[in-house]
């Protein structure tokens, strides 16, 4: 699809993203030997949680997740690549991989996408190129004892995104999703990547961006407010913005309706699926979600709509089901 027809497409009707891909990955109990495949049996690092990786070693596993959402009544399905990046594969020894495993991804999911889209051409199903803020942060030390310190840079992370970018581009991604951003100036490196990636190729595709509020003072990780996240970037033509992660429904629809009041870009959000239990899990249902997000569309706040972690093929048709009735966010650079 053209930059135009995702625009379009945007102002006529709410957009469903997908769901978690971690989450669906944990149904099917993966073993060391399931994530190594034949072609990493020899591979001198546990493997065992690299979900990427499953891209080129289980790819039908994550076509079916696709499909799961998709039937669900996703129109936008993310690429398994939230850390694909060097940063993120260097805990595994697999940064050489990453060009490999993101064209891969995109590649997977593409073809799932174009199956339903086939199958009902006024329903066009897209990718979204997940682009994660990485395992580093740029404006935070991870040495309390040296506060200066800093494990990454700036030109690192951009060299970082780009080249994963491209890789997604190369696999069929219509979109680049810059997703749970716990520190902007990591976004900013993301973002600073894009256009320089743009401009290599002259063209330009849609870019999402969404952040992470972290708890309930507001804020991302590295200190900001929704408005002043959303000020720093501002300055970047983007397709959306939003937030996703950290919080359920509830805890982040406020921040959301920051966003919907400011922003001159259409407005996202993927919560989880409440808050995680004693154990990590998640315990809210389909339906109490659905609940929940109902309150965004009678609000008119969003124009993207999705679940983070916890969430599922049934959160996602529950979603799906809610937002026929509803009329998408006003967005004021298409009024």
């Amino acid at each position: 699809m053209t930059k135009k027809e995702i625009f379009d497409l945007l102002d006529s009707r709410i957009l469903v993203l997908d769901g978690a891909m971690g989450t669906m990955i944990q149904r099917y109990k993966l073993e060391e030997k399931d994530y190594r495949g034949e072609r990493f049996a020899d591979w001198k690092s546990d493997l065992k949680g690299n979900n990427d990786l499953l891209s080129l070693s289980q790819p039908e596993i994550i076509k079916d997740i696709h499909r799961a959402y998709l039937e669900a009544g996703a129109d936008i399905i993310e690429t398994n690549t939230f850390n694909s990046t060097r940063a993120s594969m260097a805990d595994y020894g697999m940064e050489d991989l990453v060009p490999e495993i993101n064209r891969a991804a995109a590649r997977v999911a593409k073809e799932a996408a174009l199956e339903y889209t086939s199958e009902n051409p006024a329903k066009p199903r897209l990718v979204a190129g997940s682009i994660g803020p990485t395992s580093k942060t740029a404006s935070l030390s991870p040495d309390v004892n040296n506060p200066g310190f800093r494990a990454i840079d700036f030109d690192t992370l951009a060299e970082n995104y780009y080249e994963q970018a491209k890789a997604l581009i190369e696999g069929g991604a219509d979109v680049l999703l810059v997703e749970t951003v716990f520190d902007t100036l990591n976004a900013k490196a993301a973002l600073f990547a894009l256009q320089n990636l743009f401009d290599d190729l002259e063209r330009e595709y849609p870019i999402m961006v969404s952040g992470t509020i972290t708890d309930a003072s507001g804020r991302t990780l590295s200190g900001q407010t929704t408005e002043a996240f959303l000020t720093s970037i501002s300055h970047v033509p983007l397709l959306s913005i939003g937030l996703n992660c950290a919080l359920g429904a509830d805890q982040l629809r406020p921040y959301v309706q920051t966003l919907a009041h400011a922003a001159p870009f259409a407005v996202s959000a993927h919560p989880n699926a409440g808050l995680p239990n004693a154990f990590g899990e998640y315990d809210q249902g389909p339906e109490e979600m659905k609940a929940l997000i109902k309150e965004y569309l009678e609000r008119n706040i969003v124009n993207v709509i999705g679940g983070c972690c916890g969430t599922t093929p049934e959160h996602i048709r529950a979603i799906a089901d809610l937002v026929q009735d509803f009329e998408p966010r006003e967005i004021p650079s298409l009024v």
